[in-house]
């Protein structure tokens, strides 16, 4: 009984996604000549993860194979399918290889994405956006994490074209990522959502 429950629970879990998949402008684009031999859950499978890359986008393997309760080999078919066909792109990011659907991201987008789905680099980013200006003891004090990790960070978001750190820490494009970040703001957290809140009052910047 527990495992036909869990069972269950999947099933609805790909169901939800697969509805946001299949409600793409890409749905239908990857099915590959093997695509007749495909079961339902398969394609249940498949389409979840085109929807779910589509609400998470930036997501890693491991975060959509968990969020999906789906199988490593199950989740490498898939997604090597989806890049095979052009429904989806990946990008390297240091050791993770994120998923963006096709033709939908720039560069800089995709690289931004990666470092939004990223605890420390996030709130940097959001609390740089709510307080421009904030220096590296302001952001080590707001996230309580080191001034050591706060400047790491700072070099990898500036030598990635995210951050300046020109006279202060000021955010490339700020235009960019708060859209960004409004946009996809409950697939990131809490401090996203407040952020996503004010959105309409921090238009008054001069990006």
């Amino acid at each position: 009984m527990p495992d036909r429950q869990v069972d269950e629970e999947k099933r609805a879990t790909l169901r939800r996604f697969a509805a946001l998949g299949a409600a793409s402008p890409l749905a239908g684009l990857g099915a590959s000549d093997t695509a007749a031999a495909d079961t339902e859950t398969t394609s249940d499978a498949r389409d979840a993860i085109v929807g779910y890359v589509s609400s998470t986008p930036g997501a890693h393997f491991s975060k959509i194979r968990d969020d999906l309760e789906l199988g490593t080999g199950e989740t490498q078919h898939h997604l090597q399918t989806l890049v095979d066909d052009d429904v989806l792109v990946s990008r390297r990011d240091g050791d993770y290889k994120r998923f963006f659907s096709a033709g939908r991201f720039s560069a800089f987008e995709q690289v931004a994405l990666g470092y939004l789905r990223r605890r420390t680099p996030r709130g940097m980013l959001v609390e740089l956006l709510r307080q421009p200006g904030s220096s590296g003891a302001d952001l080590a004090a707001h996230l309580d994490v080191s001034r050591a990790t706060v400047s790491g960070y700072a070099r990898e978001l500036d030598e990635a074209g995210v951050l300046s750190r020109d006279g202060g820490y000021t955010v490339q494009r700020p235009e960019t990522l708060l859209l960004l970040v409004v946009r996809f703001a409950d697939s990131f957290g809490p401090e996203a959502v407040e952020l996503a809140a004010e959105a309409d009052s921090l238009v008054r910047y001069e990006f």
